[in-house]
């Protein structure tokens, strides 16, 4: 998939986020790059030759303070090499892109990866 598509399915992987959620979304810049670098991977503790599909970093809306502000964005990427490897057609790139943007919004938002594995797993 080219790149501008795969951005196209970033961009209205937001667009499809429930108002509440889109309209909180402040300092923060979402993009795509090919691939994770190894320091990527070290910052999250995974090791060389796991994979991962976005990356969320920042400071969550959880730990701001009053004395939040004058910082740089936050920052998600999500990463097309990976989730294009993981899925076998166009409609499994475009659910797991709706999947990782939603995870890494969630970190946003303060939840944790523990967490976020009960919920996907509908022990919520």
């Amino acid at each position: 998939m080219d790149r501008e598509r795969f951005e196209s399915l970033v961009a209205r992987a937001v667009e499809d986020l429930p108002d509440e959620f889109r309209d909180r979304l402040d300092n923060i810049d979402i993009v795509v790059d090919d691939r994770h670098t190894a320091g990527q991977l070290k910052t999250v503790g995974l090791a060389g030759g796991q994979t991962l599909l976005g990356l969320y970093e920042g400071v969550p809306r959880t730990k701001r303070d009053i004395y939040y502000g004058m910082v740089p964005p936050d920052k998600i990427t999500i990463f097309q090499k990976p989730v294009e490897a993981k899925c076998r057609n166009e409609d499994a790139i475009v659910g797991e892109v709706q999947r990782v943007v939603k995870h890494e919004i969630a970190h946003h938002f303060g939840l944790s990866d523990a967490r976020l594995d009960e919920i996907e797993k509908g022990q919520d």
